[in-house]
């Protein structure tokens, strides 16, 4: 009979260790305590069938539906799966089967068991994400519906102006919805590394020019620009850089109360960066929410707004080898700095 190991209580996890008999030679207190066993010294010499009472929702115990014992002889693993504790509780259960011999019998099982609670965390995590997805999906997709059985119902009674005009609502709203995909797929390839990015010398000031006029025609806050003399061009992606500047003055005219203003120059801290600011006047982001405003879905207020976009700022900038700063502007409102390294 072997005394469990002390090391074992050192471990975050349950761990309960069995020889080729079956017999208990090692747990650990915490595997003790879901397990509702009693103290560890008096669990070493127990079968393991009793002592790890685990069930499934039909009440098969662990030990007769995976039979660590039995099987191919191959086998040298039981991959995680989820049982219930004698409280119900859920766990995350995995084995290891060591085979001293290869083809030959089970000499040792160790079996390790983990809270569910991290995977419940992860479950609603992804209902939260799966439902404020069909939110943003479903909004715009209902305007095109909308107006879209609106001209099939009364085409005739239409006249071309109110014809026009419905399909340049729903076309907004189209390009809303490939938009959305759009940042999804993006968020995707950050997360997994998978960023295609085309780079060549490219001239900022162009680029913000470019998001200007494109963002003035479609709000009535003034977004004015500011470009130092003779800046040198960027090593980027054209079409990222669009994006960015386009995410942050869009989310500056959202959140904003005021003109949004774009400052294009040298970065103070590193001259070999190109900087652009873009700055609003509304309440500002107080400094323990900083770095929250980059996380996934993150709106900071009931404003509409996927929530992707921040995130993608510093997804796409970081990618670059550039940098993103947040802080007040002076007089109130918001600043959000990016940096991007000067082309060679």
């Amino acid at each position: 009979m072997t005394e469990h190991p002390d090391h074992l209580d050192l471990l975050p996890d349950g761990v309960v260790v069995a020889d080729a008999e079956g017999t208990v030679t090692a747990i650990n207190a915490v595997a003790a305590g879901m397990l509702d066993a009693g103290p560890p010294a008096q669990v070493v010499g127990r079968p393991l069938a009793e002592v790890l009472a685990l069930t499934d929702h039909d009440g098969q115990a662990w030990t007769d539906a995976n039979a660590p014992y039995d099987g191919l002889p191959t086998r040298k693993a039981v991959p995680e799966q989820a049982w219930l504790l004698p409280d119900g509780t859920e766990v995350l259960v995995t084995a290891r089967l060591h085979r001293p011999v290869r083809i030959g019998p089970v000499a040792s099982v160790a079996i390790s068991l983990r809270s569910g609670r991290g995977r419940a965390r992860l479950d609603r995590d992804r209902s939260d994400l799966v439902a404020t997805l069909a939110h943003e999906l479903r909004s715009p997709l209902t305007g095109v519906k909308g107006f879209v059985q609106a001209l099939l119902a009364r085409w005739d009674k239409l006249t071309d102006e109110q014809k026009k005009l419905m399909l340049t609502m729903a076309s907004a709203d189209a390009d809303r919805l490939s938009r959305l995909i759009t940042e999804l797929l993006d968020v995707a390839r950050i997360d997994t590394g998978r960023l295609q990015l085309h780079r060549r010398p490219t001239d900022v000031v162009k680029k913000v020019l470019r998001v200007q006029e494109s963002i003035s025609v479609a709000t009535s806050t003034p977004v004015e620009v500011d470009a130092e003399a003779d800046l040198p061009l960027i090593d980027a992606d054209p079409d990222k850089v669009i994006q960015v500047v386009t995410n942050l003055v869009e989310n500056a005219v959202r959140h904003g109360s005021g003109p949004v203003r774009i400052h294009v120059g040298r970065w103070a801290d590193d001259p070999s960066y190109v900087a652009v600011t873009v700055t609003d006047e509304g309440e500002g982001i107080p400094e323990e929410l900083r770095k929250r405003i980059f996380t996934k879905f993150w709106t900071g207020s009931a404003r509409s707004g996927s929530g992707l976009g921040l995130y993608i700022v510093r997804g796409l900038v970081k990618a670059h080898g550039g940098t993103v700063t947040v802080d007040d502007r002076p007089g109130g409102g918001a600043r959000v700095l990016t940096a991007w390294p000067q082309a060679e």
